[in-house]
């Protein structure tokens, strides 16, 4: 990522909008957005293998293992606005498990992204089935998008849910609601 040429943009951007990119408060807003990119972004760097670091454990555990409310922050690629929320996750394991705290990262991999919450959702339930090979896995992701918030329609209070599921999730009924009802209650 080239810092330099996102701060020149940011300081024609400053222009275009009728701002003078050099008074006191605007300085250094170019580098201080131009930093801030690149940490929103930095999914595009991240490696699932490396995330997980070998934190796949056989076990014999069949029950459902869930973490749920996963804050997340994400940039919308329609917009570039940004749009946050939590994250829903829990798959059944077939011999394997991970380290619970591998789930959030692999949150953060695709959250911090350019993204749409669809392909979001999609993709954390692809990478979990992928690396586990679960009898089953769920993700449900409830987000607020300041796209929708701040311009256009601007409701503040809508609320977008998706869910991605694999296995058991799909072909069962009772496991896929016994999930949804342990996501709504509170510990």
């Amino acid at each position: 990522m080239d810092l330099t040429k996102i701060q020149k943009s940011v300081h024609t951007i400053l222009e275009e909008i009728g701002e003078d990119p050099n008074r006191e408060g605007l300085k250094r807003t170019p580098e201080r957005v131009a930093k801030a990119y690149e940490f929103l972004t930095q999914g595009y760097k991240l490696d699932v293998k490396e995330v997980l670091n070998d934190a796949i454990f056989k076990e014999k555990y069949d029950e459902m293992v869930i973490v749920k409310d996963i804050d997340f922050y994400s940039m919308c690629e329609h917009h570039l606005l940004p749009f946050y929320g939590k994250v829903h996750i829990a798959y059944i394991p077939n011999g394997k498990i991970v380290g619970l705290s591998k789930i959030p990262r692999i949150v953060d991999v695709f959250a911090r992204r350019l993204q749409v919450q669809e392909r979001m959702t999609q993709e954390i339930a692809d990478t979990i089935d992928e690396y586990l090979s679960p009898l089953g896995v769920s993700v449900v992701v409830e987000a607020y998008h300041m796209c929708m918030m701040m311009r256009g329609v601007e409701k503040q209070n809508s609320v977008t849910t998706t869910s991605a599921m694999h296995g058991i999730f799909t072909d069962s009924a009772r496991t896929r609601m016994e999930f949804l009802d342990l996501i709504k209650k509170k510990m």
